[in-house]
């Protein structure tokens, strides 16, 4: 007999529920640590023997700055509450099972979602009746709906809202502030029923402070692509700011100083480019029902400003130091966000291949990265132009004197508006900043 959503509800009450979750990366990890910090016991899956095994050990996969989660991982381990592993048949006996795979969109910017209907083929075959699936993943809004339902449905033999069910409970969570944000941002249930949502709102407040909003799949996948799109578009706009000062010899720095000082605005910071793996593909996901539409729409002319950017960092590289042979351009930070080690979607990536075919030599340096991790002089020496494209904290402790004199000629782009200008100028560099026309960068205070 398939177990009610009240009985669901009352052994998520008591912690007896078991738990599983599919993906345990930067949102599956924390949030299995978390629900087995609360006395759930939690079966995590990973594709990856690699994370897996390490995990098992009591070990974070995740490097970076990330407060707390290497000893709530141990902890979790330690206690005997995480277990993980790379086979679906550990989940046979989940009451409840998280979803928490990368959804990216395809070359077209079209979502496709393969690894989610990958998911669902292999967890519907080891269904429980009555568990409760949600996907924690963002997704287009329809997509509860058009793919996940129907996909379980076809691999479980089992029909939605009696024999399982189905919520979306997007993550809202950042590299660096993975489990701060996870106890403390409100979080929006959506539920295929009032009853599923609630019983939602029972399994997420046993670790999350902040609000938790019921509704239903829709509304959240909604609320989940919008949020992300509208930080794209504010991100667009920044950039654009930036590129119009530079054309007419501003400086944005200062102009979004003094806008900001009018209540109600908050132009947020240009830079060489938005990577990670939300932002970039959330606005497609949004748009996706605009279908060809969507390219012309304000989303889609967001995302071009914002795809543009390393672009335009070459080009500035360009203007200061032509490729002539043997020029050596010195990248600094490769992760895409500061002080972690996430490189997905990095735009550093993207400006290293334009100007690697501008037939520049390029070095990269990122102290979170394992791969450009080392002396950050051993970069610079012998570059010709540096660019800082992570505001990584590591870089505060750059000693410019020292790091002009290693180069071969002392020139940088700041496409974070990351040093003081009168500190470069002191040092020797020859500099662009980005949103900053070259008479303006060679007076300015800042």
């Amino acid at each position: 007999m398939t177990r009610s959503l009240a009985e669901l509800r009352a052994v998520i009450e008591d912690r007896s529920a078991k738990l599983g979750v599919i993906g345990l990366g930067y949102v599956g990890l924390p949030a299995a640590c978390l629900l087995a910090d609360a006395r759930f016991d939690v079966a995590g899956v990973d594709l990856k023997a690699d994370r897996v095994e390490l995990i098992n050990k009591g070990i974070s996969p995740i490097e970076g700055e990330e407060p707390g989660l290497a000893e709530l991982i141990h902890g979790a381990v330690s206690a005997g509450r995480l277990h993980a592993s790379t086979a679906y048949e550990d989940l046979a006996g989940a009451d409840v099972v998280l979803i928490c795979v990368e959804t990216p969109v395809d070359a077209d910017h079209r979502p496709r979602f393969a690894a989610l209907k990958a998911v669902c083929a292999q967890l519907g075959r080891v269904l429980q009746d009555g568990v409760l699936v949600i996907v924690e993943s963002t997704i287009a809004p329809g997509t509860i709906d058009a793919v996940v339902r129907p996909a379980l449905e076809a691999s479980s033999g089992k029909k939605a809202g009696t024999g399982f069910h189905i919520g979306h409970c997007p993550e809202r969570v950042m590299p660096g502030k993975l489990l701060s944000n996870m106890r403390t941002v409100s979080r929006v249930c959506g539920g295929s029923s009032p009853e599923v949502a609630q019983t939602m709102v029972a399994l997420y407040s046993s670790y999350v402070g902040g609000e938790l909003d019921a509704a239903d799949c829709l509304t959240a996948e909604l609320v989940k692509t919008a949020e992300n799109a509208y930080r794209d578009v504010s991100i667009a706009f920044a950039n654009q700011l930036a590129l119009i000062c530079e054309q007419v010899g501003g400086d944005v720095w200062r102009v979004r100083e003094l806008v900001n000082k009018v209540p109600g605005r908050s132009v947020l910071l240009p830079g060489g480019g938005v990577g990670g793996h939300c932002i970039p593909k959330d606005s497609w996901l949004l748009a996706a029902s605009l279908g060809e539409a969507a390219d012309n729409s304000l989303l889609g002319v967001a995302r071009d400003v914002n795809d543009g950017m390393p672009d335009h960092v070459a080009a500035l590289v360009n203007e200061l130091a032509p490729p002539t042979d043997g020029a050596r351009v010195a990248v600094l930070g490769f992760s895409y966000l500061e002080n972690s080690d996430d490189t997905r979607n990095s735009p550093s990536e993207v400006l290293a291949s334009r100007l690697r075919a501008m037939g520049y030599e390029v070095v990269i340096h990122d102290p979170f990265v394992e791969t450009y991790r080392g002396e950050v002089d051993d970069a610079l020496t012998g570059s010709d132009c540096a660019v800082l494209m992570v505001a990584h904290s590591a870089y505060r402790q750059l000693d410019l004197a020292a790091a002009a004199r290693v180069m071969r000629h002392p020139r940088l782009v700041d496409a974070r508006g990351f040093f003081r200008r009168p500190e470069l100028q002191a040092a020797g560099f020859d500099y662009r900043v980005i949103g900053v026309a070259p008479s303006a960068g060679s007076s300015a205070a800042r």
